[in-house]
């Protein structure tokens, strides 16, 4: 098992050596991260022309840009559970490959309906999946005093999401509706082909023998698989939900036009992607507790704040960032949790579930802020049961996950 680092206790780490094929596979693993969320990323910047070519309600483009945040969720955990068997080596090759089919779907013929949108935006959900095949690859590679900072490196791939608000639009004003998208896939491709060539997993790496429902069956006893999934169902699915539906949060609410809105997501996304490493970073000194609590309890004050529509320049502008900040670092200090309490061959299925908790966390927001707003106008409401759901997750990372990080209570359910 895992021993948890001494960062618990608040002491400061060992400096524990690691070596320079550690860090190159840490790049490696980021990078396919990156591409893979860049592809799962790329109907959401382009929901508002769709919304208008297509004649959508609200809640039907809410549920195109929703579809592949679920199906990416939930299909962590098969491919977590599925790393731990076979290897980052292999999955991040196989996962890139098998996006770049709905990508070329979409771009090329199933961008023409509703339908086709989300029977591709369906299998679009697989880029979405890379997650879970890089924490435990990563995990494997750093020893446990340095996985905080790790991971939190590697979840900085979520960055992959302001690529595609950065280009998609552009690049389908520039010239075509294909053109993303075929460029999307060609990345996809070439980092399937290094990752082929480059990647290797981490010699000793602890290979289960059990098959995978017993070992999935296994997981959902460990303590720390629940608690971790609560916590990450705010911090990473509140950052999806908001990169998935801020560009029409602020067309909507605000009357911005689609491109200055695209890029003001990307600004939410770069900061929250920039403070997820130092979550991890924070972690492997303060311990993932305190700085789980401190990022929650600013998600609160920043939604409550929001809730009021206050005017762009400054106060939303603060707000909105205020929020990017706390539910990157919270992100990054969830996994430094689930890396300090989990053990070694259980990384990838644990990581799978919470995973798919964090997705899910993100899938049912843009649906509520979309059928909210159908029905009374305002997002105010939406924003409100954000604050409320981060006030309940802050009450249980001070009580529940607090006992469980300091060893008050075994890890798994009974």
């Amino acid at each position: 098992m895992v021993q948890p680092s001494k960062t618990k206790s608040g002491s400061p780490p060992s400096d524990a050596p690691v070596s320079g094929r550690a860090w190159l596979m840490l790049a490696l693993a980021t990078v396919g991260f990156a591409v893979n969320f860049w592809a799962w990323a790329l109907l959401s910047p382009l929901g508002p022309r769709f919304q208008d070519s297509l004649d959508l309600t609200s809640f039907e483009q809410s549920l195109l840009v929703a579809v592949p945040v679920v199906v990416g969720s939930l299909g962590r955990i098969p491919v977590g559970a599925l790393t731990d068997r076979f290897g980052g080596r292999l999955m991040f090759p196989a996962v890139s490959l098998a996006t770049v089919v709905p990508v070329l779907y979409l771009g090329l013929i199933g961008h023409s309906s509703l339908t086709a949108l989300l029977i591709g935006g369906f299998f679009l959900g697989i880029g979405g999946t890379a997650f879970a095949v890089g924490v435990p690859f990563v995990s494997a590679w750093f020893p446990p005093e340095r996985r905080g900072l790790a991971i939190g490196v590697f979840g900085a791939g979520m960055g992959g999401t302001a690529i595609s608000a950065l280009t998609t639009v552009k690049l389908a004003d520039a010239s075509s509706m294909e053109t993303p998208f075929l460029i999307t896939a060609a990345g996809l491709a070439v980092y399937a082909v290094a990752a082929v060539l480059l990647m290797r997993d981490a010699p000793g790496r602890t290979v289960p023998s059990e098959p995978l429902v017993r070992r999935l069956a296994g997981t959902m006893k460990l303590g720390i698989t629940w608690q971790a999934s609560g916590l990450y169902a705010v911090a990473f699915g509140g950052y999806v939900a908001f990169s998935v539906y801020l560009p029409t949060y602020l067309k909507t609410g605000y009357g911005l036009t689609q491109a200055d809105a695209a890029n003001r997501m990307a600004g939410f996304v770069l900061l929250a992607v920039a403070m997820r490493p130092m979550g991890g970073w924070l972690s492997d000194r303060l311990g993932p507790v305190r700085v789980l609590a401190g990022s929650l309890a600013v998600v609160v004050a920043g939604a409550l704040v929001q809730s009021f529509t206050p005017p762009l320049a400054p106060v939303g502008t603060v707000a909105f960032l205020a929020m990017a900040a706390a539910l990157g670092a919270g992100s990054g200090a969830t996994f430094a949790l689930v890396a300090q309490l989990t053990p070694a061959g259980q990384v990838g299925s644990v990581t799978g579930i919470v995973g798919a908790a964090g997705g899910l966390g993100g899938f049912l927001p843009p649906l509520v802020m979309g059928s909210l707003y159908g029905v009374y106008g305002t997002y105010a409401a939406g924003l409100v049961l954000l604050a409320i759901v981060s006030a309940a997750a802050l009450a249980y990372t001070l009580t529940g996950v607090r006992a469980a990080a300091e060893g008050d209570k075994p890890r798994p359910h009974t």
